[in-house]
């Protein structure tokens, strides 16, 4: 048999040739393997490391394995939260010549946990509640998307902080299609199945010690297709409004704008007597700060800490002399939000130390710092400043978890 790598870019065939492919991934070496929270899945899976990056490898059938890959990459395109494939490793054989299942490998999600390590420690009901919401909003993006799951569960997301809330991202595809757009019966089907999977595995975690003893698993579950239904019907309900009164359709515009989404189609018209308007939206796209904040100086974020970092920034524009919207002879928007990245919040952020920079993510350290500044400045009646809340963010704050 012939190894054959198929891979999304030319810079990791190279180094996945290093990973020991005529070994079953159950046996691999521990010098090739690195200690990470895995969650429940049925195929081998292992985190291995090659050319300095870390990638999670699954053994899986070819047709499986090939299957995934190109729904990932699909889902990639559609820019919706979904694990990075990387590539597809067919052919492997053992020393002795005997077949070896192929291998799923796709790139670790850096900051990002299964949700039973997240229970280790009892989460208040709350926190339980803000990471079904983001299943609900990931849910909600995948349907839009035209993706039927097929398999939607706890077990099948991974989660990383956004500010204050979650994001939930899709790390398998296995029994998900795409289609251009979803029938009711469709999508109806994936939430029955979430329903049933989310209730599962709360009480799984319930009977293990681990889930808070208000937390009942059957509401929560039912909690969590209440919310997708109700962001759903929010994105895509029809407005009538009347004539006189047509700025409701901006105002409903910026209610969407407000929940994370942009209405990049939409269609409006008027009733034959004139008397009413029609709104409604035919395209919806998700990440509106993710856009805003990338348009406006570079950086990728998720959507919660781009709205926080969108704030800051607005708010240190409104300090410099030369801020003056509307004013063709003062500085444009973009020049303002480079020079508050390159004064503000690089500066900010160089300030931390590199073990702390590596773990986390950097726009969520510092939307950390921005809260933790405001609370400081709101004991102390003033505002401190960003150097004097850098200080006590490094004294009060927990140690970063080891990065492998």
């Amino acid at each position: 048999m012939e190894l054959q790598i198929t891979a999304t870019s030319p810079e990791h065939p190279a180094t996945l040739l290093d990973l020991p492919w005529d070994i079953p991934l159950v046996d691999w070496p521990e010098e090739h393997l690195v200690a990470l929270p895995r969650g429940i899945s049925r195929h081998v899976v292992r985190f291995a490391r090659a050319g300095g990056e870390v990638f999670a490898v699954k053994e899986v059938a070819e047709w499986a394995a090939v299957r995934e890959y190109g729904l990932l990459r699909d889902l990639d395109r559609l820019s919706v939260p979904a694990v990075d494939p990387v590539a597809v490793v067919t052919g492997r054989a053992d020393s002795r010549g005997e077949p070896l299942e192929p291998v799923l490998i796709t790139r670790r999600l850096k900051g990002s946990q299964p949700y039973r390590s997240m229970f280790e420690t009892t989460m208040r009901p709350t926190t339980v509640k803000r990471l079904l919401d983001a299943l609900a909003v990931l849910l909600v993006r995948l349907h839009l998307s035209g993706f039927a799951w097929g398999d939607c569960s706890l077990s099948n997301t991974l989660f990383r902080r956004d500010a204050g809330a979650y994001a939930a991202y899709l790390v398998d595809a296995e029994t998900g299609q795409i289609q251009p757009t979803l029938t009711r019966g469709q999508r109806e089907y994936d939430l029955e199945v979430a329903r049933v999977n989310i209730a599962g595995e709360l009480m799984d975690l319930e009977a293990g010690g681990s889930l808070h003893p208000s937390v009942n698993p059957v509401p929560f579950g039912e909690a969590t297709v209440e919310r997708y239904g109700e962001l759903w019907h929010e994105l895509t309900r029809t407005s009538i409004y009347p004539q006189q009164k047509r700025h409701y359709i901006d105002r409903r515009i910026r209610r969407l704008n407000d929940l994370g989404f942009d209405v990049a189609e939409m269609q409006i018209q008027r009733s034959p007597d004139g008397d009413s308007v029609t709104f409604l939206p035919k395209v919806v796209d998700a990440g509106h700060h993710q856009r805003q904040l990338l348009r406006l100086t570079g950086l990728d974020a998720e959507e919660n800490q781009a709205r926080s970092l969108l704030n800051d920034l607005e708010h240190w524009m409104a300090t410099q002399d030369d801020y003056a919207p509307g004013d063709p002879l003062g500085a444009r928007p973009e020049v303002l939000a480079h020079r508050w990245v390159r004064e503000v919040y690089r500066p900010a952020v160089r300030a931390l130390p590199r073990e702390l920079i590596e773990a986390a993510d950097t726009a969520q350290l510092y939307h950390e710092l921005l809260a933790h500044r405001l609370r400081l400045s709101e004991r102390a009646h003033h505002d401190i400043g960003m150097e004097a809340t850098i200080e006590d963010y490094l004294r009060t704050a927990p140690a970063p978890p080891p990065e492998p």
